[in-house]
């Protein structure tokens, strides 16, 4: 009798063991062609504070199946699939199933045009000695291939020459994690690429760079992406001065003001000194980001202040579209 009990008792062991070392199995499926796709390399890898660790290396069957046995489901995972020279990633968060998993990838491709920039915008945050300038790039990748195209780069940019090539790029990928890139030279003058491949759906890409301060202060750029809806944000006390821009309006908490960019080639007169910054906790205010008028700490806030160009570019977007109707009802 208790020879039964013992039985049962390491089964119930066994069963609460074994979870934390659970299988991880799914299939990889083409996106481009809708079928599973074989022979692709898949990896499981759990991220530490160490870095990411590669658990286990295999290759789908005729399937387009893949299976892992040594899973730890403490903690969270990642899968890996390389297809084409192009990775494709799904974060597993602990306590989610982690079998029967699906993970598309896509054809490439190096046809320009593949992928689009829809929206543009520049961030000027002039200070005492230099101006801080954020350019934000969103692209949308087409829905069944890849953009890639590691010789020219997938993602090309101008960058002035005052700025003398120094200049971080931040890319961030739909539902990923946030990856720095460096900014390579190409063949134009002062204009830089990224190999990174664009894979469907929105990826943007954060360009971040300074230039000396002068008196006047001129900011000169060139836009190379005409399709994109390119706009020019300055905070509160600063004013921009060119033919090249048109006033779309200003953001009603912060009252950073929003240019629409008319031309290619634009040159920009900057006057005052400001930047966009979170209040400091201890302030009277209502926790809401604002603007600042103080000298610019941009790296200590700096997705922040991305994400606040976004939501600016968005309202400037629609401050043009309510201007082009008044004109057509005119």
């Amino acid at each position: 009798m208790w020879k039964g009990h013992g039985m049962k008792l390491v089964a119930l062991l066994v069963l609460a063991i074994t979870p934390a070392f659970a299988a991880v199995d799914g299939v990889i499926v083409n996106g481009t062609t809708g079928q599973p796709q074989p022979n692709t390399v898949v990896m499981l890898i759990q991220p530490t504070q160490a870095g990411m660790q590669t658990l286990g290396t295999t290759k789908t069957d005729a399937q387009g199946k893949f299976s892992f046995d040594n899973n730890d489901d403490q903690g969270p995972r990642l899968i890996q699939a390389v297809f084409q020279g192009v990775q494709y990633n799904k974060m597993v968060p602990p306590g989610m199933p982690s079998t029967g998993l699906q993970i598309p990838v896509f054809a490439s491709t190096n046809k320009a045009g593949t992928a689009k920039v829809t929206q543009h915008f520049i961030v000027l945050q002039p200070g005492e000695k230099e101006m801080t300038v954020s350019e934000g790039l969103l692209y949308v990748g087409d829905p069944n291939v890849t953009y890639y195209d590691p010789v020219n780069g997938s993602v090309r940019f101008y960058i002035p020459a005052e700025a003398k090539g120094l200049a971080s790029v931040t890319v961030n990928p739909a539902g990923g994690m946030p990856i720095q890139r460096p900014a390579l030279k190409t063949k134009e003058p002062n204009v830089y690429k990224v190999d990174y491949p664009v894979r469907p759906g929105e990826t943007r890409f954060d360009i971040n760079y300074t230039v000396p301060t002068t008196s006047p202060m001129m900011f000169n750029d060139k836009e190379i992406h005409p399709e994109a809806a390119s706009n020019l944000v300055v905070p509160s006390g600063v004013t921009a001065k060119s033919d090249d821009l048109e006033l779309a309006g200003q953001e009603p908490k912060t009252q950073a003001s929003i240019y629409r960019i008319k031309n290619a080639n634009f040159k920009v007169e900057v006057d005052g000194i400001g930047s966009l910054q979170q209040p400091d906790a201890s302030s009277d205010d209502n926790g809401q980001p604002q603007v600042q008028e103080v000298k610019p700490r941009i790296y200590e806030s700096l997705y922040w202040i991305l994400g606040m160009a976004f939501a600016i570019l968005g309202l400037g977007s629609v401050l043009l579209a309510r201007n082009a109707a008044k004109s057509q009802s005119g």
